[in-house]
Parts: structure tokens; sequence; C-alpha cells
């Protein structure tokens, strides 16, 4: 079976559900040349396309940093600049209109390193320069996990280092968004971070990073618990929003990527519903967003099926909510003409 792969998503096929609601995809990456042995090597225009183009209304998408086609030689901290130079050809190219309606990369968001604390202004200037109208704001991943099955991001503690807060409050005056991608045990940590720096746009991503493998696997009651306390602690921030997604991550452990026929959108609403309407009813409605995480997700259903898994689980919310979650807060909190 090829783990993940186009063949063996095409085993499941379903109708789209509501095509006619638009979705702007709060959360995808473009690389090429992957060395990871993970499918999707290359995930750039046509391979997108391939995905948002399969019977959803996908009118805009956000391009989230993955160290993809850094620069090759200058300054280290400059080094980032370069996959922004890199995406925001893409989305020109998107933008024309030749490849379809939706405007893929319509926000982008790169990478700089909070740590550089007051010396990182420099570095949001070039990432600015490099797209003047679509860049708006960075990625700064602060995983970190005692499990050695997780790939670790940032040390120990570093929510509360000096240097990345003042970092922090440079990329805010500058009216600029932070995402977080962590390890679910720091959601606590995170918080703290949110109140220090109140001006800040804050985007936690994949529901707090569940994580359901390694020492954490067989323990779900205490995983739940833990995860749980920590949207607590988060949602006390107003200045802190959350992706509703990346479920499909085999870190997550719903193990959907080992199966031979791909899961279908009914059983898949009814396996998320219970993480994201959790989500959903702490935060509310118009702090959430749906996001796809194509293609790290991918490994575990189709673009198609995920989707219709979205809508499904998401039929209990009010028509404006829904638009909200869907299409609304992330043109809103990324600043989309869209």
């Amino acid at each position: 079976m090829p783990f993940g792969g186009n063949d063996w998503l095409s085993l499941t096929q379903e109708p789209t559900l509501e095509p006619e609601i638009p979705i702007c995809d709060s959360h995808h990456h473009f690389w090429d040349l992957r060395p990871q042995s993970i499918p999707y090597h290359r995930y750039l225009m046509h391979e997108l396309n391939a995905d948002i183009y399969c019977g959803h209304n996908v009118r805009s998408t956000v391009f989230l940093e993955a160290r993809s086609m850094y620069r090759s030689e200058g300054p280290m901290e400059m080094r980032p600049v370069g996959e922004v130079e890199f995406v925001q050809g893409l989305a020109a190219a998107s933008a024309s209109g030749v490849y379809g309606p939706s405007k893929a990369a319509a926000a982008i968001i790169g990478h700089a390193d909070l740590k550089l604390a007051g010396r990182v202004g420099p570095v949001l200037e070039a990432l600015q320069a490099a797209s003047p109208n679509r860049f708006r704001g960075i990625r700064h991943s602060v995983t970190w996990s005692p499990d050695p099955e997780l790939e670790n991001r940032e040390t120990e503690g570093i929510l509360t280092n000096s240097d990345f807060l003042e970092g922090a409050k440079v990329l805010a005056q500058k009216g600029l968004s932070l995402d977080v991608m962590l390890s679910f045990p720091q959601m606590p940590e995170l918080a703290e971070f949110a109140n220090a720096v109140p001006d800040l746009s804050i985007i936690l991503n994949h529901i707090g990073a569940l994580s359901r493998v390694g020492i954490y696997a067989n323990r779900d009651e205490e995983v739940k618990s833990v995860w749980r306390e920590g949207i607590v602690a988060v949602v006390a921030c107003p200045n802190v929003t959350v992706k509703l997604g990346g479920l499909g991550m085999p870190r997550m452990g719903f193990g959907w990527h080992a199966r031979n026929v791909p899961i279908g959108s009914e059983e898949l609403a009814e396996s998320m519903s219970p993480w994201m309407n959790h989500c959903i009813e702490q935060f509310g409605p118009d702090r959430c967003m749906f996001e796809s995480n194509f293609p790290p997700d991918k490994v575990s259903y189709s673009y198609n099926v995920m989707y219709n898994a979205f809508k499904r689980l998401s039929k209990g919310y009010s028509v404006s909510e829904r638009a909200a979650m869907f299409h609304g807060n992330a043109v809103r909190v990324y600043r989309i003409d869209d």
C-alpha cells in the first residue's frame, strides 16, 4: 500500500457536500524535493490545485512556513526570507487566474527567529519587502517534548525566554501575527505568553497539537485531561484564535494513515467531533478556523473527504457561525481581500 499516496486516497470516493460554502483554507504548505521519507516530496501549485478544486468552494488559502527554499547563503537569520520570495512567486501565478479562480497563498506566513529579540526587526522588514502585498506574519514553532518521537523545535520553557518575548513585542508593534506550533502540554505556557503580549494576534495551530503516540500512547484519558486544561488556559486570552485541523498527522494517534482503504467523511467527522467541537464550544465560532494542513494531513484522507467531514461535524452551528469558521475568520485574521 502506498503510504498516504494519491492512488490509495482514490479508493475512497464520495460526492462533495454543500459545495456552495465559501472556504479560506487557513493552513497549507508548499515545498519541493522534500528530504523526508514520506509522500508528497513535491507540493506546488499543480498539486495544491488538484486538491482544492475537488468540488469544494475554496476561494483563497494561507501559506504557512515549512522551512522550504531558504536562502543558501548570507546571514543565518535572513535565510528564511528565501521561503517568502519563493511563495510570493507562486501566489502571483495563482492570482493571474491561469490556474482557476482560487487565490492560493493570498496570505503568507514566513519565519523569523523571535529569540533575536530587538534584532528581529530587520528580518521582519526583509520578509515584508519580499512580499509587500501578502506577508502577514510569522510562525515560530516552539515544540518541546520529553518524547523522543517528537522533533523538538525549541528548548524547554522558550515561551518564557526574555529575548523571545522581546521579539514578539517587535512583531506586535509591526502589526504582524504569530502562528504557534507546540506540544499540547505547553498550552498553559502559551497562555502566560499571550497575556504578556496582549496586542499580538496569536494563532494556535492544530487544536493545540495533540499527541497520542510515543510516550503518550495508550494514555487517552490522561492526555485528554491535560489537553482540555490547556485549552481552558488559552481560551482566557482574547488575542488567541485556534485552527481546527492537523488531526491527520500520525502523531495525533488516530491511525487513519495505516488503513487499507482510506476513511470516509462520516466516520472521520465522528472521530474528529469530540476534539474539534470542544474547541469550538470553548473558543466560540468567532475564534476558530478550519485548516487542511496539507500535505502533512494528506497521508490520512483526501481533501474532499476532509472538508466533507468538517461540514458534517459543524452542522449544529448557525449559517453565520459556519461561514465564519470556514471563511470569514481566516480572512479577517490574515487580512485577506477576498
